[in-house]
């Protein structure tokens, strides 16, 4: 029989607010704060007040294993600290809107339709409210902190500042819908007049019972619902639509240990504030949770292999969303600092790769395993030959672009076979043989959206590439901010002139790094000719600017030729011979000798050169 996880019941409205007044009913951290407009609010009051249903609220029993920090709802001041005996779920907007209209002294602070902060209470006009002819949202009134409305000349237009003018507006405050003084002050006013009680006493029963009768469904999960279960629920339901990160339920998670995990997240950050760590920006805190708990969850499959326990019944590795949610504190203590250790070897591990600019950054993903290879692997992966193992690792997952997509697998593979490859195992990694590089893929690299685009920059870098005006080495004017780019070796104007394809001449192989000075001296012109503008502004020898040319894995001969043709063709095989060093393989060589690069590209994209397929780049 399966176990009930939840209760449904109705609870009355009156009774909801008590609760969220004496702090019985409260916030997990990780909700967002209280967002709703006041039209949104009066459209829920009249909702409540013509007894039409506004939803449910689901509450995660409290007592239970899995502990969040907690908060009251925006406005509840409860007297002493008291631990709650819900955690609302879903219904915040609803719960909230209605406790700060109905049950707080103070005005509400809201927005208005343009989302700007306003301020002020709710009023009903009583004669309104009764007339079935108006909507009763319209009886609703939002009303300014002075309890006075006036013009733009600040001249008063409506004055409800004191119980007497509201009685004689007959306006009613509904921070009063549970005082029944105010009631017996209104009848005195009107010193019991048949007709103003029998407006009080409709409105009584048409609309304040209302309030009083109203019962909230109410759906609460039992105290032993496990957390992934509560914050898969919690996505479900919520009406914001926004998805929580990992980082914010963890954050709510450890808070109930007293342990701040965005503090302690900044602290790490600024372990690689410096310049030589650049290349780590982008690292978010999920990202460096996934390194935590890879680590934590290799750790668990070694003590359990190390205990005997079947292959099969072995934990696995991962670092999903399921596997992160059920990181302990305790787990993350141990690692975070390795972690951080990781990322800055991988810093360090990428500046030798050339990889400089995380505008270049081939997988900022590929970060994550990489950190937490050289977290676990220690000072073993600091050998030359571990090194060498990495860098052939590294670059089969650039070029072989296996780093696209969902990750999480591949990660939970590449941490136990690159470690037990650096500690000698015969066996490659399976990203090391599964990784195939195409030379038609050259052909259709256009833009840095692609990963092995930015490679092939790091490649040329790594060549020694040099400005052919300044003779700078490439890398020093990208460490410098220099304007370093990747530019068209035969410019686009050009090429256009001499009637080649968009598709041929915005290749990669017709692109290298160059600075955005010597970009302009090239401009449209010929090579032929602006090799000379070139030598010119260099004041250097023709030699010397080939000399520069070279470092570029490019033939200035050719160039000079103004041979687009078998410049390209030349490229394309050195860069093609570059790629397969690194990755310690064969490109897979689909080329036809001879054929026009415009066919060939029109071959690789349309998926009939060789059978092979490859990325298309638009």
């Amino acid at each position: 029989m399966a176990t009930e996880t939840f209760s449904i019941d109705k609870r009355p409205l009156r009774d909801l607010l008590g609760q969220v007044e004496a702090g019985k009913i409260q916030l997990p951290e990780f909700q967002r704060g209280w967002v709703w407009p006041w039209p949104n609010i009066a459209s829920l009051l009249a909702s409540v007040s013509l007894n039409y249903p506004i939803g449910t609220v689901m509450l995660l029993e409290g007592g239970g294993d899995v502990r969040f920090k907690y908060r009251p709802i925006e406005g509840a001041v409860p007297t002493e600290q008291v631990r709650p005996e819900s955690l609302v779920l879903d219904g915040q907007q609803r719960l909230t809107s209605l406790f700060q209209s109905l049950a707080m002294d103070i005005p509400v602070d809201t927005q208005d339709e343009r989302k700007r902060r306003v301020s002020g209470w709710f009023y009903v006009d009583m004669v309104r409210a009764l007339d079935e002819n108006e909507d009763r949202e319209d009886a609703i009134r939002f009303i300014p902190p002075s309890r006075k409305v006036v013009n733009f000349r600040g001249e008063v237009l409506e004055d409800y500042s004191t119980r007497e003018l509201e009685y004689r507006h007959r306006v009613f405050p509904l921070r009063s819908l549970f005082d029944n003084s105010w009631g017996d002050g209104f009848a005195r006013h009107w010193g019991f007049a048949s007709e103003a009680m029998e407006l009080w006493y409709g409105f009584r029963d048409g609309f304040i019972r209302s309030f009083d009768l109203y019962h909230f469904p109410v759906i609460e999960l039992g105290k032993s619902t496990p957390r992934q279960a509560v914050c898969q629920v919690f996505e479900k339901v919520n009406t914001g639509g926004v998805t929580l990160t990992v980082f914010e339920l963890l954050t709510a998670t450890y808070a109930a240990d007293e342990f701040d995990l965005r503090r302690h997240w900044h602290e790490c950050r600024a372990a690689w504030e410096a310049p030589e760590y650049a290349i780590l920006r982008d690292v978010s805190n999920t990202d460096f949770l996934q390194a935590v708990t890879l680590l934590a969850t290799a750790e668990r499959r070694r003590r359990e292999e190390e205990a005997g326990t079947d292959e099969e019944r072995l934990p696995r590795i991962g670092c999903k969303r399921k596997d992160m949610l059920a990181l302990g504190l305790e787990d993350y203590r141990r690692y975070a600092s390795d972690v951080v250790s990781g990322f800055k070897t991988a810093a360090k591990f990428l500046r030798q790769q050339f990889v400089f600019d995380t505008r270049f950054l081939p997988y900022g993903t590929q970060l994550i395993p990489l950190a937490a290879i050289f977290a676990l692997a220690g000072k073993d992966a600091e050998t030359a030959g571990a090194q060498e193992k990495l860098a052939r690792w590294y670059w089969c997952g650039v070029f072989g672009e296996l780093y696209g997509g969902t990750t999480e697998t591949r990660f939970n593979l590449d941490l136990p076979d690159v470690v037990d490859w650096i500690h000698g195992s015969t066996l490659e990694p399976r990203t090391v043989t599964q990784a195939q590089f195409a030379a038609s893929r050259l052909l259709t690299l256009r833009t840095r959206q692609s990963a092995a685009y930015k490679g092939i920059y790091a490649l040329l870098l790594k060549a020694g590439a040099a400005d052919w005006r300044t003779g700078e080495k490439a890398e020093v004017s990208v460490y410098f901010d220099e304007a370093m780019d990747i530019h068209h070796i035969f410019p686009q104007v050009w090429c256009q002139k001499n009637g080649y394809e968009r598709s041929v001449y915005n290749s990669v192989v017709n692109k290298t790094p160059l600075t955005a000075r010597t970009n302009r001296i090239i401009s449209g012109h010929a090579p032929s000719d602006y090799l000379q503008r070139l030598a010119k502004a260099a004041e250097t020898s023709p030699e010397g600017v080939e000399q520069r040319i070279r470092t570029h894995l490019v033939d200035p001969q050719l160039m000079r030729a103004d041979d687009f043709d078998a410049f390209f063709e030349d490229r394309r095989k050195v860069l093609q011979e570059h790629i397969a060093v690194v990755m310690g393989k064969p490109v897979v060589d689909d080329h036809i000798p001879g054929q026009r690069p415009e066919t060939a590209i029109r071959a690789t994209e349309s998926g009939l050169e060789a059978g092979v397929s490859v990325p298309v780049e638009s």
